[in-house]
């Protein structure tokens, strides 16, 4: 499938991922319809801040994915729906798990019903690696058993079921792109990444974290938006879960000592205890296997770490302003 001249919805769009998202999406000549969550400060997230070339090339709608009716007139006349609305925090699902069913699980549900009865030609569900919990081998593909360790990550293995089940139940052309952890300009706080540059960018001198020793497996944002239009574009993707990883990994203190290395920074850190997940919920390992979404699509990465890295602390060191190094975001 050709993305150029596609009717395309794409949900979260104001997000991190979904508002570069729209912007890959414009590139590639493809009608953009944004839904961003509707608020009373009439606010577009991320959106908000797209070059005014970009931005006056999307249709933005206000809306919400719990609410069935209006998703379904969203959607109608689109072609292509990328659907990456969803909670993901986790450790705000520790204090309000019930919201986080009702918007991953239903929200999810009401996305695929509405792409269903209007027959769109694709639907592209946004996974994420944490349902896979602590790996139990590595590197961690496709086949792996999920695990659900936390609410958030519950959540979504309920909703990436839902794919699957309107896949084979209903001959919904679905495909599932599961991305481990993806950052880059325009993350909140609530990652690691954009924690540790934000507190060093403001002048603090001990930077507040939580357990270092877990490992992660980064992607570049650029890397992962490259991986969504790769499945979409792919006819052998529709049915599969692919993961999206750069098949690398770190832990999150030796992700700490990196970052200071590129920024010159002299600092402390300091393990604060609210910053810890409960130690049967922590996932310690992650490591993507990344051949499958390379043998289905035809995706390589693109970025090094650092070279990642260094694009993210330009972004935030100019953005300082969004952040809020002082306080501690669920």
């Amino acid at each position: 499938m050709k993305l150029e001249n596609k009717k395309v919805v794409v949900t979260g769009s104001e997000g991190f991922i979904g508002s570069h998202l729209v912007e890959a999406l414009i590139v590639q000549g493809a009608e953009v319809t944004a839904l961003v969550q509707y608020n009373s400060f009439n606010s577009w997230g991320w959106i908000d801040s797209l070059e005014p070339t970009v931005k006056n090339s999307i249709r933005v709608v206000s809306g919400d994915i719990r609410e069935y009716d209006n998703i379904k007139k969203i959607i109608k006349g689109n072609d292509v729906v990328f659907h990456l609305a969803a909670l993901i925090a986790i450790p705000y699902s520790y204090q309000s798990p019930m919201s986080y069913i009702r918007t991953n699980v239903e929200g999810t549900a009401n996305v695929l019903e509405a792409s269903r009865e209007l027959n769109v030609e694709k639907v592209i569900h946004t996974s994420t690696s944490e349902t896979y919990g602590s790996a139990l081998y590595v590197p961690i593909d496709e086949k792996h058993p999920l695990q659900g360790q936390s609410p958030y990550s519950a959540s979504k293995i309920g909703a990436d079921m839902l794919a699957q089940s309107y896949h084979l139940s209903y001959e919904l052309p679905v495909a599932t792109l599961r991305p481990f952890n993806t950052y880059g300009p325009r993350q909140s706080s609530r990652a690691v990444i954009p924690t540790i540059i934000s507190q060093i960018s403001s002048g603090k001198k001990i930077i507040d974290l939580g357990d270092v020793t877990p490992t992660r497996d980064f992607s570049y944002v650029k890397d992962t938006v490259n991986a969504f239009l790769k499945v979409a574009e792919s006819d052998l993707s529709i049915g599969k879960i692919m993961n999206a990883g750069s098949g690398k990994e770190i832990s999150i203190g030796q992700l700490f000592y990196t970052i200071c290395k590129l920024m010159g920074a002299n600092v402390e850190l300091n393990i604060e205890q609210q910053r810890i997940r409960p130690a049967n919920s922590e996932v310690n390992r992650l490591l993507a296997d990344n051949r499958y979404l390379k043998e289905v699509t035809g995706w390589e990465s693109r970025y090094s770490l650092e070279d990642g890295l260094i694009e993210t602390i330009r972004w935030i060191d100019k953005n300082i302003n969004h952040y809020k190094p002082n306080i501690y975001n669920v």
